[in-house]
């Protein structure tokens, strides 16, 4: 049986210089990461609605929503993504408050790329595992939303108190889309998070999945309440907000930003990548 080559962990770089974006993009990929550059906010939320995220490099100063502001944002919705951010070595205040706001470290710039690299490496180090796409999850209430009951740390589903056997590819899509209530996933997101894998737009069996949670779980299904087609995108899970309880993932729940930020990395002196963020 041939063994499942590890994930690569992909990485975004969000600067609006175009030159800094290239040469990190190259280095890092260099490196053994796979990685896709943005320009700005609205770039880095094109990606991230379309392809899942291991780190974020996130520059401090560009037009229109900063980087901080970024931040903010990602985390007020429960996103979780690792972010380095890159302030100027004489700007205090934006590493501070970038770390106040959730970042997980920062480099000053000018910078050595191998600095940014080794913290890259430290972050990504210090993610909690990640469960597999169909094994339960620890601890956490029941989801409950209209007449269901979704109980993701014993994989049980419960249709006015009946319960509801789940396949595991089943149940791994439902806890996809119940983790990332009110954003549209797309197709290839999706089948990452619920399977592991990439996506092939040939490949109807996300589909039919989908078909079938929605027999399970909705009075009507032609006509879906919490499992919504997004047209041109995918599929976005619309929780009961009355009754859609104990989600850690519910955007509208932000969560607490720790009173005590992660230490940076202590400040690698000496050689700096010539130009780079000058």
């Amino acid at each position: 049986m041939n063994a499942i080559p590890p994930k690569t962990d992909k990485i975004v770089v969000v600067d609006d210089d175009d030159r800094i974006r290239d040469l990190l993009g190259c280095y890092l990929e260099q490196a053994g990461f796979a990685v896709s550059v943005a320009e700005d906010a609205p770039a880095l939320t094109r990606i991230m609605e379309r392809e899942s995220v291991d780190l974020i490099v996130l520059d401090v100063m560009m037009p229109g929503e900063d980087g901080l502001s970024v931040c903010r944002r990602l985390r007020a919705a429960g996103d979780k993504t690792p972010i380095i951010i890159l302030a100027a070595r004489s700007e205090d205040v934006d590493r501070i408050v970038g770390l106040e706001v959730g970042a997980d470290d920062y480099v000053g710039k000018p910078f050595n790329p191998r600095e940014l690299l080794a913290r890259a490496q430290a972050v990504l180090r210090r993610r909690p595992l990640q469960e597999a796409p169909g094994a339960p999850s620890i601890g956490g209430e029941p989801l409950r939303f209209g007449s269901i009951e979704f109980d993701l740390s014993v994989r049980m589903l419960k249709k006015a108190g009946a319960e509801v056997p789940l396949t595991t590819g089943e149940f791994s899509m439902l806890k996809a889309l119940v983790r990332h209530p009110r954003q549209p996933l797309t197709r290839e997101k999706l089948a990452h998070m619920a399977r592991g894998r990439g996506f092939e737009r040939t490949d109807r069996s996300l589909d039919v999945q989908i078909s079938r949670l929605r027999r399970l779980i909705e009075d009507d299904p032609a006509n879906p309440r919490f499992i919504q087609t997004v047209w041109g995108v995918g599929y976005v899970f619309v929780p009961d907000d009355a009754n859609h309880a104990g989600n850690a993932g519910d955007a509208s729940a932000p969560p607490a930003i720790p009173e005590t930020p992660v230490t940076p990395l202590e400040a690698a002196p000496a050689a700096v990548w010539p130009g780079v963020g000058a």
